[in-house]
């Protein structure tokens, strides 16, 4: 993951409504949610809804599916890891304990 694309990603995780609409859907795992089911599980206006939706569709975070007049939105659990990754590709290093081992990545325990 390239530092522009983890500035994206933070920054469109950094508000609270993105923020619970992708936990929602990493949630659903791979099958998603409705986005009408979205707005009603978090009390969302549909046309505030569509805005976050965006937001976190233009960072790469998730991923939408037209169903014909619908539309299901997916968590890009892909661009999560890779998000999770980047944030700890350092994780430890140079550290003189063994709490985090190497490789460890995103399982560190730091």
């Amino acid at each position: 993951m390239e530092t522009n694309q983890a500035i994206a990603a933070l920054t469109a995780l950094g508000h609270a409504t993105r923020l619970a609409i992708f936990r929602l859907l990493v949630e659903a795992g791979p099958n998603g949610r409705m986005a009408g089911e979205i707005a009603e599980a978090l009390a969302v206006p549909g046309a505030t809804l569509s805005f976050h939706l965006k937001e976190l569709v233009h960072a790469g975070l998730i991923g939408s599916e037209s169903r014909g007049r619908n539309v299901c939105y997916r968590a890009n659990f892909e661009a999560m890891n890779e998000l999770v990754a980047y944030l700890t590709h350092n994780c430890c290093v140079g550290s003189a304990d063994e709490s985090c081992p190497p490789g460890a990545g995103a399982a560190c325990a730091c």
